[in-house]
């Protein structure tokens, strides 16, 4: 296997370097050693090795990934900003090999065929990029199946499990509250619904990560010896010639797998390319090892005592993510219908597996929604927001604001204080104003970053209000389910006990047809937003912070990833969308490693596969089902 933790001093030059492990590194790496096993590829990865790692391949596990110093995700810590309440927010990202598609909630959401169209790059229109969006996958769920793809690396399904009673008790109350059940939301035109959601699950239960199902098969089938992946190890920087071509990188093991204290920073070994570089460390990595090699502001770099290369002001500019609130209620499921127990420990890994318990194979996640706001719901945001509404949103009915999730589970900001059976709702803003930056301050890897993740820093209301819409709206609707039994209080925001909005805990199910909406006063309003402003939090979307646009649009790449004013160097990650995107990003960072894996294997001349991986037999069968 050509995995390793200290690279051989025999590989001193290879065809292709990817500068990064995650999610598009993998793709890329597994599309061209399938397109051409004689293509020397080495893919550098600053986490370990996820292979058959039960934490990463155990869907029910996905939260352990989010653990304090869990070593399988990065995190970066933003400056401190008064916009949330004078806190140092944390965004974290995948940290092993896989990237954030192995260890993220495993949602299978696809962006909508706006987000493509404005992204404005040829080549990369709805239209261009679907036939990648169905190459990826091998889907086993409903709808018409001219949207979907049958034979990709990547397994779509409901796992092991799903807890259709509280799908139809959400469904009944979402329904009541005027948003549909639709059948397929991942069309790319559909939208304002709610859906029984599928995963990124294999049918036997595993999770389908990027590593697991392009890079591993490669790696253990004896067909690609010159697949080379070195896990642990940090990349510096790309190297250049005279000519500013790239020529190969600099890297170091990385400290926080070695085997003793470093007093001093870790040596740096290089390896040399000689076709390419592609740089794939996603949307808070990419920046900084752009930087470190003097790609970058030239004011930037010169304050870090990083010598310039290009000077391209675009990149580490214009941080987006989307925004996340969790709020979790008491509820009347059993033990067995959420993930409570192997979340607090009350039920082990071990003893889960001896069980055969379904649960394992569930990210508790059974029903979603992309919502839209009608023209009441844009108005009651004050006339800013409406303007905003109307100028952004209201000729595009294809871009939801909101996506909203149930969770079979506690998932909150406060921690669980009383073990028992939750459920939660989490609700994301889709396409926030506010806007940041990620810089370095030093040319090692090592030294602090500036970091402005910029949450609700945006002009007026326009990022608080739709978060306290879906606040309410969500509260409204698990009021009306069967299984509410009320609020976990510290978890919520604090409304006096004399407020019609008060947290409450209730013995039996409401009765939904006479239950009346709560009524919030301006004081409620000004605590829930103080509450959205000391929790609001990262949604794990880092995005576009090195925008495939035009140059003087402070873009860093080319309709083809092409680094501006340099040659021989790529990026292929999230980084590079230009624009927001309604939806969880994994599937958007899947489609851009197909692509990209398109745009070198046409550059090299390889004959570009649809990597078949199921026969057809298996097509059909999976068809059958729709």
């Amino acid at each position: 296997m050509g995995l390793f933790k200290n690279l051989s001093e025999d590989i001193q030059e290879v065809d292709i370097i990817v500068a990064g492990g995650g999610t598009a590194g993998c793709t890329i790496a597994g599309r061209l050693a399938e397109a051409d096993p004689s293509l020397s590829i080495l893919v550098i990865e600053g986490g370990p090795d996820n292979y058959e790692d039960p934490t990463i391949v155990t869907p029910a596990m996905f939260t352990t990934h989010l653990a304090p110093g869990a070593k399988t995700a990065l995190s970066y810590k933003a400056r401190q900003s008064d916009h949330v309440a004078g806190r140092e927010v944390i965004v974290q990202s995948g940290g092993s090999l896989g990237g954030g598609s192995a260890i993220n909630f495993m949602m299978y959401t696809r962006a909508q065929s706006d987000d493509f169209d404005a992204w404005n790059t040829p080549g990369w229109t709805t239209d261009e990029i679907y036939p990648f969006l169905k190459k990826l996958e091998t889907y086993h769920g409903p709808g018409d199946a001219k949207y979907h793809g049958f034979d990709g690396p990547i397994h779509i399904t409901d796992g092991t499990m799903r807890m259709k009673k509280t799908e139809d008790d959400f469904l009944r109350a979402t329904e009541k509250a005027g948003w549909p059940e639709l059948r397929d939301l991942q069309t790319l035109g559909h939208n304002n619904g709610f859906q029984r959601w599928l995963r990124y699950i294999t049918p036997d239960g595993k999770r389908s990560d990027a590593a697991h199902m392009y890079l591993h098969p490669r790696l253990n089938d004896g067909k690609h010896p010159n697949l080379h992946v070195l896990v642990e190890s940090q990349v510096v920087r790309v190297l250049f010639d005279e000519e500013k071509r790239a020529c190969g990188v600099e890297f170091q093991a990385n400290p926080l797998f070695a085997s003793s204290v470093l007093q001093t920073l870790p040596p740096k070994r290089t390896v040399r390319a000689r076709k390419l570089v592609v740089v794939t460390s996603g949307a808070c990595g990419t920046p900084s090892v752009l930087e470190r090699s003097g790609l970058g502001s030239a004011e930037v770099l010169e304050k870090a005592g990083v010598p310039l290369v290009e000077d391209l002001p675009g990149v580490g500019n214009d941080y987006q993510d989307h925004n996340l609130i969790l709020v979790p209620y008491k509820s009347a499921l059993e033990p067995s219908e959420t993930l409570d127990e192997i979340m607090s420990g009350r039920l082990s890994l071990e003893e889960a597996q001896k069980k055969k318990d379904p649960r394992l194979g569930w990210n508790s996640v059974d029903v979603a929604g992309k919502l839209a706001f009608t023209e009441e719901d844009a108005a009651s945001g004050g006339p800013d927001f409406k303007a905003a509404w109307e100028r952004d949103f209201k000729s595009k009915p294809n871009r939801p604001l909101i996506l909203m999730v149930l969770l079979n589970g506690y998932f909150g900001s406060a921690p669980c204080s009383e073990p028992g059976q939750y459920a939660s709702i989490g609700n994301c803003t889709l396409y926030p104003y506010a806007r940041g930056h990620i810089h370095i301050t030093g040319p090692e890897v090592g030294d602090q970053l500036d970091f402005n993740a910029g949450f609700f820093s945006g002009a007026g209301n326009l990022d608080i209000y739709p978060q306290m819409w879906a606040y309410k709206k969500s509260r409204e609707i698990m009021r009306r389910t069967a299984m509410y039994r009320g609020e976990v209080a510290e978890a919520h925001p604090p409304f006096p006990a004399s407020s019609k909005a008060a947290c409450a805990t209730f013995d039996a199910e409401l009765d939904a047809s006479t239950l009346e909406d709560l009524e919030y006063s301006a004081e409620d309003d000004k605590i829930l937003e103080q509450f959205l402003r000391e929790n609001i939090n990262t949604t794990w979307h880092s995005i576009a912070t090195a925008r495939m646009a035009p140059r003087e649009q402070f873009g860093v790449v080319d309709k083809d990833l092409n680094v501006y004013g340099v040659k021989g160097l790529k990026l292929a990650d999230l980084s590079i969308a230009p624009e927001n995107i309604g939806s969880n990003t994994n599937n958007t960072a899947l489609v851009i490693g197909e692509k990209a894996a398109d745009i070198i294997m046409g550059e090299l001349g390889l004959s570009q596969t649809n990597g078949v991986s199921t026969s057809a037999s298996e097509v059909e069968q999976v068809k059958a089902r729709i």
